[in-house]
């Protein structure tokens, strides 16, 4: 009988989990995906304007018109990419809009609908605007991924029992809103920032290279940005490292994906 009963709760739960699966654009990696596209940008423009009264842009000019010019350059080829292939409603909704925080954080991060922010921390390490490139490619290629979602929707699960995001910001919208900034490393006092798993970096380090490429940024690029990264990195890691590890087998992954992201290369 526990068998059965067993064996019938697995059905119940693998069907839930079909039902609640979508195919990450790109790739047709199913992933999990509780949380409507909807209510993901909903949330993220709230909380990005949010972000930007709570916090001082930079007053360097030339920085923030470099920030400006290579995410523009970026967001085109991800737009090109997408038409190339048949999947332009999977930019629907997008509102892109790029900007540099004066923070001394090594960080960047996309919300779903292309909001993107640079902080000032990362700028020396970036150096120019290829390696800049390297990071806006990579953290767009996140959220056209729609990495956030199912990120989201594994912490709705893990932490407030599977609620709706609705229903979570109605029932606890101070945890709800610490589990969102926390998806992008949005404040460290907001707690531990989640980190992206093997497979979402393994997508982004992918998808990112190809998008630099054909924005007119040589994808070699990022093999000295991340060792720049990696060499930064001691006791006590900048924020953008702690959800993108820079570890020597995903460096040969990058390496090894640089031929594709050639292809797409023009000068």
């Amino acid at each position: 009988m526990k068998k059965t009963q067993a064996r019938f709760l697995f059905l119940i739960i693998a069907a839930f989990m079909l039902q609640t699966c979508s195919l990450v654009p790109l790739t047709g990696r199913r992933q999990l995906s509780l949380v409507s596209d909807a209510e993901m940008l909903s949330m993220s423009f709230s909380q990005y304007d949010q972000f930007l009264k709570e916090n001082r842009m930079s007053s360097n000019s030339a920085d923030r018109n470099e920030v400006k010019r290579v995410g523009r350059n970026i967001q085109n080829a991800v737009t090109t990419y997408f038409a190339r292939n048949d999947m332009s409603q999977g930019l629907n909704g997008f509102a892109w809009e790029f900007n540099l925080v004066e923070n001394k954080e090594a960080n960047a991060w996309c919300m779903p609908g292309g909001k993107v922010m640079v902080y000032s921390g990362i700028l020396p390490l970036t150096r120019d605007e290829a390696g800049l490139a390297v990071v806006l490619g990579h953290e767009i290629a996140h959220a056209v991924a729609k990495h956030s979602n199912e990120r989201m929707s594994q912490a709705l699960i893990s932490q407030l029992g599977g609620q709706v995001l609705a229903q979570a910001l109605k029932q606890k919208p101070r945890q709800t809103q610490q589990i969102w900034m926390g998806l992008f490393g949005v404040g460290v006092q907001l707690g531990a920032v989640l980190p992206y798993n093997r497979l979402q970096e393994g997508e982004a380090d992918r998808l990112g290279l190809i998008f630099m490429a054909m924005a007119g940024y040589d994808p070699h690029a990022a093999i000295p940005f991340w060792q720049r990264m990696s060499q930064k990195a001691g006791a006590q890691p900048p924020e953008f490292l702690s959800t993108h590890p820079a570890d020597k087998k995903r460096m040969t992954k990058i390496i090894a994906a640089m031929p594709e992201a050639m292809r797409y290369y023009r000068k």
